[in-house]
């Protein structure tokens, strides 16, 4: 069917709206969500970004519910949140079973409620050559960085459709925005995480639930002990700290995109409007990358 006059115009009525309106927001950001009494679940919660999100949610009043497969690590940041004053619950938790997702889930149901903002943090890197990994390895790199989000989030998404409100927010990767020599696996697993959660946004948006909300975050090198030879000429890597309170002042203030440092928003919308030949110059004028790696932590 083809569309009428009206349509088109009241299509380029919207746009222009929309232009306005995200001009308007860069000088004037949204406020930020309140989440005192929240329900916040974290994957990965026992180190890196998972730990730092636990304790800045836990300073900005939530409820905080922490899932690891490291039962030490899961209950050392358990004891920092209690030393904040908030209230948390630990689970141990594999999160590419899905049966153990699922048994978990159910006992976070029963023995905490329903889960207001679901993060998906948990990751895995290995690294290395492309022609030198296991395939065990790349394997597993997809089962925690990506399918896992499909079993949490089939757990947690309903009650959040069925009431119209809730957060579902995914770390990614700058590498899903633009993939990273040896971090092949690493790359395609975070672009994927990426794809989810747009076409997530779309099946939420389509299901007529407005009040649900999608984040992706996208950081640069973090310093969590997984990347061992990150590298950079000119940007610093991040902290985990500093990755965790932008990632949640950006969900807090209903970005569906959030990118850390800041200033990688405008490089990558920047880079967009080169050749597609100039972005590897610009990579390596800037000396993004990591050198080849062949061991791995879990975040």
């Amino acid at each position: 069917m083809k569309a009428s006059i009206g349509e088109t115009l009241s299509l380029l009525l919207k746009i222009i709206y929309l232009y306005l309106e995200s001009f308007y927001r860069l000088i004037v950001p949204p406020a930020r969500q309140d989440v005192r009494g929240k329900k916040v679940l974290i994957t990965g919660a026992g180190h890196g970004i998972g730990r730092e999100l636990s304790l800045e949610f836990a300073r900005l009043g939530a409820s905080l519910i922490l899932w690891d497969i490291n039962k030490e690590n899961n209950e050392d940041t358990a004891d920092e949140v209690r030393r904040i004053g908030a209230t948390v619950h630990t689970y141990i938790c594999d999160v590419t079973s899905t049966d153990n997702v699922h048994t978990t889930a159910d006992r976070v149901r029963r023995e905490v409620g329903n889960v207001d903002i679901l993060v998906n943090n948990a990751g895995i890197l290995y690294g290395g050559p492309v022609l030198d990994m296991q395939e065990k390895l790349i394997r597993r790199t997809f089962e925690v960085n990506t399918l896992a989000h499909f079993w949490t989030v089939r757990e947690f998404l309903p009650s959040m459709l069925e009431a119209n409100q809730g957060v579902i927010m995914n770390i990614a990767s700058s590498s899903a925005k633009s993939g990273t020599a040896f971090l092949v696996d690493y790359s395609s697993s975070k672009y994927a995480v990426f794809g989810f959660t747009e076409a997530l946004r779309e099946e939420i948006d389509r299901l007529g639930k407005p009040g649900v909300q999608t984040t992706v975050v996208c950081p640069f090198f973090v310093d969590t002990g997984l990347c061992k030879y990150p590298k950079s000429r000119f940007d610093p890597i991040l902290t985990p700290k500093e990755t965790a309170v932008t990632a949640i002042d950006g969900m807090l203030r209903g970005e569906k995109e959030v990118y850390v440092p800041r200033s990688m928003w405008l490089q990558l919308r920047t880079a967009a409007l080169f050749p597609e030949k100039v972005l590897p110059l610009l990579k390596n004028f800037h000396q993004y990358g990591i050198d080849p790696q062949y061991n791995a932590k879990s975040d």
